[in-house]
């Protein structure tokens, strides 16, 4: 996100005081840290300023069931109550210790489909060219449902303030594989990813990763650890570490305790993506033909 990028999101939006309930604590790596509040755009970024995302009962037997598991907890302290919401089990907000991170230029591949990609000309890329059409990919037939229709309103709005990306790739004029995510300081956090063709949505981390790091990006945080984001390059940091480079604050040494500091962060130097379309085959690191910007048009 460029700088002008965030002084008008700074100017736009207000969230950060609901967060204010957490104090200087973030509790368990391995569940919720809080419910509640709400998803408008200025939550929602603060929560990302804080290293936290949200997840989203997809209906009230959900909502009834994270009580249930988490309820004790709550009453007890050890998982943060937020005020806003007429349920506040229906909206959870997680922050895994430890994280999966992977460096904008490190996103694996694999052999096969880089010489793959170098006989596919047909594979094409862009950034934020069609973010819409990404995120109701994302969310087409997921179960559980976690993209709401309020979370997807909120992504579009961050989208419009520079705040929120997607990659895409294409086969032809045919959307075919994408990813999203937001951007803090110099962080891009993804949040999901959608294939309709083998590996394409691989190739859309692959691609992202690397106009994010061209930009100035330093870090792609995959959110959840898992055996699919591992084989996308992804080595685990301790959550301490995380805050600190979302924060900007240097070697990451430090106790990740105090969740308020990256609030009122800058962009960490990151300018503005460049989102033209580009070969895929030049993400398998052989000869590649000039990208023809005739070839998409702008969906938006």
């Amino acid at each position: 996100m460029s700088g002008s990028e965030e002084s008008r999101s700074e100017g736009s939006l207000s969230g950060a005081s609901l967060f204010d309930a957490l104090g200087g604590r973030l509790g368990p790596g391995d569940g919720p840290v809080a419910f509640g509040g709400s998803l408008g755009p200025g939550e929602l970024l603060a929560a990302y300023r804080r290293g936290l995302f949200p997840l989203p009962a997809a209906d009230v037997y959900a909502s009834a069931y994270s009580e249930a598991l988490y309820g004790d907890a709550v009453e007890a302290g050890e998982v943060a109550l937020l005020p806003g919401g007429t349920d506040p089990y229906a909206l959870a907000w997680w922050s895994p210790d430890p994280r999966p991170v992977i460096a904008p230029d490190g996103v694996r591949l694999g052999r096969r489909l880089e010489r793959r990609l170098r006989n596919r000309s047909s594979w094409w890329t862009s950034a934020d060219r069609a973010f819409g059409q990404v995120l109701a990919a994302c969310a087409e037939g997921r179960q559980p449902v976690w993209l709401t229709e309020e979370l997807a309103a909120a992504l579009m709005e961050l989208h419009g303030l520079g705040a929120a990306h997607s990659g895409e790739v294409w086969e032809g004029e045919e959307l075919i594989g994408g990813v999203f995510g937001v951007v803090v300081g110099p962080v891009l956090s993804l949040d999901s990813m959608f294939h309709r063709r083998p590996d394409a949505a691989r190739v859309a981390v692959a691609d992202l990763g690397a106009r994010f790091g061209a930009a100035g990006g330093r870090l792609l945080d995959a959110q959840w650890d898992g055996p699919h984001v591992r084989s996308l390059g992804a080595e685990p940091m301790a959550r301490s570490r995380y805050l600190a480079e979302l924060w900007g604050e240097g070697d990451g040494e430090g106790d990740g305790e105090d969740t308020g500091r990256g609030a009122g962060r800058g962009a960490g130097g990151v300018g503005a993506l460049d989102g033209s379309p580009l070969p895929a085959a030049r993400l398998g690191r052989g000869p590649v033909r000039p990208a023809d910007p005739s070839t998409l048009t702008d969906l938006g």
